[in-house]
């Protein structure tokens, strides 16, 4: 019976056999085999007394043909390829391997999670071809120094309970240069003027005015969009509002020079569409709420760095500034006092008050404001005028001999039988709405 056993040796091992044997049989010293392997004299010593008591396998590894320590068990790797399959076959690497750990208690290393991945025909490796160096833009040094602002547009619900029309929806993301943190981050229909504008109201009042917002060079960002239904001045009444509030505008000449806002949409492309869907998440409400309550935190405490000071350089509003922060982030527009003291806005008319708190002349300047919460107010020399809309346009504009409308109510002048002061208290009709200057 041959109860031989067959060795396998790799060329490496073998040459070290053959040396060890030659020190064993004297034809060299410790100091000439230890030359020729590369290993310490101790080491060799070692060697050969395994060579002696072991033979040939006193060369080779003891733990070779054994399962390694980490190996992880048959029966954990088919669950986890499972999982891939049913629920993170979309997934990066990373992120699956995040939740493989936080759902489902696998813990495994984000290559073997790849390996697994590429191996289930679930993630393609990219070619690596010349690496392209870009040279970032030192980051600011205090948190609050400079917000970089951008809106994406994307198919984030994935078409879940969302009208056909509504694929795409609107992410309007703030990111800190400093720390490289989402400061916030809101769902909208578009990037339209009131939108962009109800986004910086919840961010000034919440964490103050930073010193510095960093986005796209003129309007193209706001208007070329399908979704983008708003006015073509959108930018003008933007740079009007912050130059109001003492906030900087700095336009970029190109996306990559924002690029830490324009990475950020693309990581949350990847990485916030599957997180959603594992929330079951298919309304911009409750998008919103998931993005404040449990996302941003997250992330923020996964992937920001620490500024290089630990000043915050907002600036907090005080009561004054939040009393007038809904002016100043209204729409306006300006328009003039025609001769019967009405005033021509988007096809309604709106008439002037007998008395004011300022006075008003003919064809005086007047700025209507479009408030947030629908009011509408048209103001002059920072006060507000007393008013009422008309129900029908005027036959014809009239020439009222009244000089100008003041705090007190004019003598001796009686209105003409036509005009609406007059107008509105005839046959007991119903007074329309006022709009006082208070």
């Amino acid at each position: 019976m041959n109860n031989k056993q067959l060795i396998t040796m790799t060329s490496k091992e073998a040459i070290r056999y053959d040396i060890i044997k030659e020190l064993i049989s004297g034809k060299i010293n410790g100091t000439d085999a230890s030359k020729k392997i590369g290993l310490s004299v101790r080491q060799i010593k070692r060697i050969k007394a395994k060579v002696i008591k072991l033979k040939v396998k006193g060369v080779i590894h003891g733990n070779r043909g054994k399962n390694g320590n980490r190996k992880i068990n048959k029966i954990t790797v088919e669950k986890a390829k499972k999982i891939l399959h049913d629920k993170y076959y979309d997934f990066n690497p990373l992120l699956a391997q995040e939740h493989l750990l936080n759902d489902n208690n696998i813990k495994v290393s984000r290559e073997t999670v790849r390996q697994w991945m590429i191996n289930e025909n679930l993630w393609r490796p990219k070619r690596k071809g010349a690496i392209k160096k870009h040279v970032w833009r030192e980051r600011k040094d205090n948190y609050g120094e400079m917000q970089q602002f951008d809106g994406s547009y994307h198919n984030w619900f994935e078409g879940r309970n969302v009208k056909e029309l509504d694929k795409e929806q609107c992410l309007l993301l703030s990111v800190d240069d400093a720390k490289g943190t989402i400061t916030q981050a809101e769902f909208a229909k578009n990037e339209g003027v009131e939108a962009v504008f109800r986004f910086w109201d919840g961010y000034f009042k919440e964490k103050g005015l930073p010193i510095s917002i960093y986005l796209d060079k003129f309007s193209t960002y706001k208007v070329n969009h399908k979704n983008a239904v708003d006015n073509e001045k959108l930018m003008t009444q933007f740079e009007r509002a912050m130059n109001q509030l003492n906030v900087r505008v700095i336009h970029a000449n190109s996306p990559q020079a924002k690029g830490r806002v324009e990475k950020m949409n693309g990581t949350l492309q990847r990485r916030l569409v599957k997180e959603m869907r594992l929330a079951n998440i298919n309304t911009i409400t409750g998008a919103n709420n998931y993005l404040r309550e449990i996302f941003i935190p997250k992330f923020n405490n996964q992937f920001g760095v620490v500024a290089k000071k630990k000043t915050n350089l907002h600036r907090k509003l005080d009561e004054k500034q939040t009393s007038e922060l809904k002016r100043i982030l209204s729409i306006q527009s300006e328009r003039s006092v025609k001769n019967d003291y009405t005033i021509r806005f988007k096809n309604n008319y709106y008439q002037l008050r007998e008395m004011q708190p300022i006075t008003v002349c003919k064809r005086d300047k007047v700025i209507i404001e479009e408030h947030l919460n629908g009011d509408l107010k048209i103001a002059m020399r920072d006060k507000y005028l007393n008013y009422f809309k008309l129900s029908d346009r005027p036959k014809k504009e009239i020439e009222i001999k009244l000089i100008a409308l003041t705090k007190t109510k004019p003598v001796n002048w009686v209105p003409p039988f036509n005009h609406p002061w007059r107008k509105q208290f005839l046959n007991n009709k119903k007074q329309p709405v006022e709009t006082t200057g208070k």
